[in-house]
Parts: C-alpha cells; sequence; structure tokens
C-alpha cells in the first residue's frame, strides 16, 4: 500500500514564488549609461559656476545629481515596461524580463528621488534641490508618460530633462541659475533630438511595434535626417555660447566649432545614405561629441585657471 502523503511524481509540487531581484537588476534600472553622462555635464556645471563650493559638499551634489538621474530612470523602467517587452533593445531588461516586480522598481524609484531632493535641499540648497525635483518631474511626467506615446516631438520637448543637470550644478555653487548654466543647457537640449532621431532611424521598426511615434516612424527617415540637420546646425552657436559669454576660453571655442562642423558632417552623410550605416556611426558620434564638448570645458577651465 503506497503512502498517501508521498506526491505522484506525474504531479510536482509547485510553490507560489515571486522573481529576486539581484543588486545588478536594481543598478540596471538606474540606466547607468545615461547616469554617468548626467553626472559628468552636471560636475562640468559645478566647476564651471562662478563662486566656491566646500569639495564635501560639492560631492554631496554630484552624488544627489546621480540619485534623482537614476531615480528618474527607475520610474521610466516601470511605467515603460510594457513597451520595453516589446523592443529587442530593452526586452532585457529587469522588469520586461521578468527579474523585478514592477512595484519594487516604482518604490525603489520614488524613494531615491525623494531622498536626492531632501538631501540637496538640506546639504547644499534650496534651488538646486527644486531644479533637480523639477528634473526628475519633467522627465517622469512631462516626458515619459504625457509625450513619448503621442507625439514625435517627444524627443524635442522631452530632451529638456537631460539639459537640466549642468544647471543643477551650478546652482549648487552660485544659488541661482545664470546665463553660463543656460548656456550649458541649449547644448545639450540642441544635441538630443539628432542623438536620439540617429538611433531612431535603424530601430524604427521596433518603435513602431511598441507603438512609439517616434518622427522616423511618423514622418519617415527623409524627414527625420531633414530635422536632424537642421539641429546640428542650431547646435553651432549654441555649442560656441560658453565662449561668447566668457565662460570658456578660446581653446573652448575652437574645439567646440571644430567638433560641431564633424557632427553636421556626420547628418550630411545620413541625408545622403540611404541605409542605416551612417546613421549608427553618428549615434555613436553623437555620445563622444557630448563627452567631447563637455570635457573641453573642463580642460579649457583648469588651463585658464592655471594660467
Amino acid at each position: 500500500m503506497s503512502d498517501l502523503s508521498e506526491t505522484p511524481p506525474s504531479i510536482p509540487l509547485r510553490l507560489a514564488t515571486r522573481p529576486t531581484a539581484a543588486v545588478a537588476d536594481y543598478l540596471e534600472i538606474l540606466k547607468p549609461r545615461v547616469m554617468s553622462l548626467v553626472v559628468f555635464t552636471g560636475l562640468v556645471g559645478l566647476v564651471l559656476a562662478p563662486g566656491h563650493l566646500h569639495p564635501l559638499l560639492a560631492i554631496v551634489a554630484v552624488l544627489c545629481i546621480a540619485i534623482g538621474a537614476g531615480a528618474a530612470g527607475a520610474i521610466n523602467m516601470w511605467y515603460d515596461r510594457d513597451i520595453d517587452a516589446v523592443m529587442r533593445r530593452t526586452a532585457s531588461r529587469p522588469l520586461p524580463a521578468g527579474r523585478m516586480m514592477p512595484g519594487e522598481a516604482l518604490g525603489f524609484g520614488v524613494a531615491l528621488g525623494i531622498g536626492a531632493v531632501l538631501m540637496m535641499g538640506l546639504a547644499v540648497n534650496t534651488v538646486a534641490a527644486e531644479l533637480l525635483a523639477l528634473t526628475i518631474a519633467f522627465y517622469v511626467f512631462v516626458y515619459t508618460i504625457w509625450l513619448k506615446r503621442r507625439t514625435p516631438q517627444n524627443i524635442v520637448i522631452g530632451g529638456a530633462a537631460g539639459a537640466f543637470p549642468p544647471m543643477i550644478g551650478w546652482a549648487a555653487v552660485t544659488g541661482d541659475i545664470g546665463w553660463g548654466a543656460i548656456a550649458l543647457f541649449a547644448v545639450i537640449f540642441f544635441w538630443t533630438p539628432p542623438h536620439f532621431w540617429a538611433l531612431s532611424l535603424y530601430r524604427a521598426g521596433e518603435y513602431a511595434a511598441a507603438g512609439v511615434p517616434m518622427l522616423s516612424v511618423v514622418a519617415g527617415a527623409r524627414e527625420t535626417k531633414r530635422q536632424m540637420l537642421l539641429y546640428t546646425v542650431v547646435l553651432w552657436p549654441a555649442a560656441l555660447a560658453p565662449w561668447l559669454l566668457g565662460i570658456a576660453g578660446p581653446l573652448y571655442g575652437a574645439g567646440a566649432l571644430l567638433l560641431s562642423a564633424v557632427f553636421t558632417g556626420w547628418a550630411v552623410l545620413v541625408w545622403r545614405d540611404p541605409t542605416d550605416r551612417s546613421a549608427r556611426r553618428m549615434f555613436a558620434f553623437s555620445l563622444l561629441y557630448l563627452f567631447l564638448i563637455f570635457s573641453l570645458l573642463l580642460i579649457d577651465h583648469a588651463s585658464g585657471a592655471w594660467l
């Protein structure tokens, strides 16, 4: 006679389980690659700002910018988990891949965002804290929830969220927003559309499948390429603005002029290329462009201080 307490091998026991997110998953939803660029531009804004900030407070300010950026990224991943599951580029993220519960990502992001803003306000100043809160709210509510799935201008308007960090760094030192901070904002703001539209050209099918009305999906490749070229031209005076305003010297001015000419040259190649190859290369160069522009600002500032 068989023991009734034994489970027949044909009916295995299945315990109700929930995904257990690893530390790496929590780091991934912070969008570390995006965060690194945000932190770098925020740091440049802090260094270029007139005045002095205690080194410890400067570290706190940069840390708050990093945490705030990560918080916005986590909430973005929580909200966009449905379309991330459709796109090959994002399908392996913790939420669409099932390695993390949606509530965990949302709670994590909200807690980090509130903590970063409070720390910035208490340790640095209220203007920097208000700008940080505005940046997080703009990225979550204006870009992610309102614009991204509704208009092909999502990147143009929503790009402001990525342009705020140098203003936050500037305000951390000065307690206000000066023309220098606005110039740094403008560089990133006008750089963002050609940067993301280059990506959208060779990912148009994925965006279409996900229902995201990127310009390449709604208006087609030709119009997207035309807009990219126009924005790289508009970027010239924006990139030169720090030199024209006197917050950077001729070393930066010459470098910004050269880099902007190369960026526009890539846009011309994309315009003429019927394949995706030039768009892929332009996207890669666009990342290098922004890094080099802000690196030049640091180098120029350091050389000026040494002289």
